[in-house]
């Protein structure tokens, strides 16, 4: 019996209206109801995250940002990690060879020069914004991560790049195709996963998890159990072919494995059943 169970949210959890939907929230009752721990990772901000829950009416332990930020079920924080300040003025003040827009996560909100409302969709249920302002007027300490934002080829490019300039600085993932994060050294969903078992006094062998990118890897490579969405990207399949592929996030795939764990969970899972 898993003691916890973290869940990705954006193509695992959120459908395309970015919000839960109705049989994956009665199995995460159901989770809560057998002792289960819920815990949230995601790339999104914490005052995003606790938007969601709050219209949900479902909670949980948070792990936002990628794993910049552990907190509790009360809001309260149980580790932070942010970039160093010189790594944050280089990455700003560098004329990179890219149009992406630019984006930096601090405790108090998302800041950027761009104004792409566009960007907000994926934030009409909490009602989270960007905060528009000139990048270079923000402090360079207390920055949890940086994103930058474009097509998904360009971003391969300005990665190799960024690799170039500031490897063995930074970790870099995609946390969406057309989302590249700069993110602290060691800093990503499974390390922040083992210091939140650590502090419930639990191993990550006593976890679960669901994702669908290459941001949740470390997550569900580390994990007694992880569980990978039939919607994921083909690059995070092809990198844990040991895993199961479960249903795809539109069709609730966690709602129908759950029951069947729930329920059965001595039988073999197919997600056609």
């Amino acid at each position: 019996m898993y003691r916890l169970a973290a869940f990705d949210m954006d193509g695992t959890l959120l459908m395309r209206d970015h919000k839960i939907g109705g049989a994956t929230l009665n199995a995460l009752h159901q989770l809560v109801e057998a002792g289960v721990i819920l815990t949230f990772a995601t790339g999104r901000h914490y005052i995003d995250m606790k938007g969601i829950l709050s219209h949900s009416g479902i909670d949980g332990y948070l792990i936002t940002g990628n794993g910049t930020r552990v907190s509790d079920m009360e809001g309260a924080p149980l580790y932070g990690m942010d970039l160093p300040a010189e790594l944050v003025e280089f990455a700003l003040r560098t004329p990179w060879q890219t149009n992406a827009s630019i984006h930096i996560f601090r405790d108090n909100g998302w800041f950027t020069d761009c104004n792409d409302l566009a960007l907000l969709n994926a934030h009409k249920t909490s009602g989270f914004q960007f905060q528009q302002t000139s990048l270079d007027t923000l402090p360079l300490t207390g920055n949890h991560k940086i994103c930058f934002i474009a097509p998904h080829q360009e971003l391969v490019e300005l990665k190799t790049q960024l690799e170039q300039q500031m490897g063995g600085k930074a970790d870099f993932c995609f946390s969406a195709a057309e989302c590249l994060e700069v993110l602290p050294l060691g800093c990503n969903k499974g390390a922040a996963l083992e210091r939140l078992s650590h502090h419930l006094d639990l191993t990550l062998a006593d976890c679960m998890a669901f994702g669908d990118a290459m941001n949740d890897k470390e997550m569900l490579s580390r994990v007694g159990r992880g569980l990978v969405m039939g919607n994921a990207l083909p690059q995070l399949k092809l990198e844990l072919p040991q895993l199961q592929v479960i249903g795809r996030c539109e069709q609730q795939g966690v709602a129908h494995y759950l029951q069947h764990w729930l329920s059965s969970p001595h039988l073999t899972y197919s997600p056609e059943f």
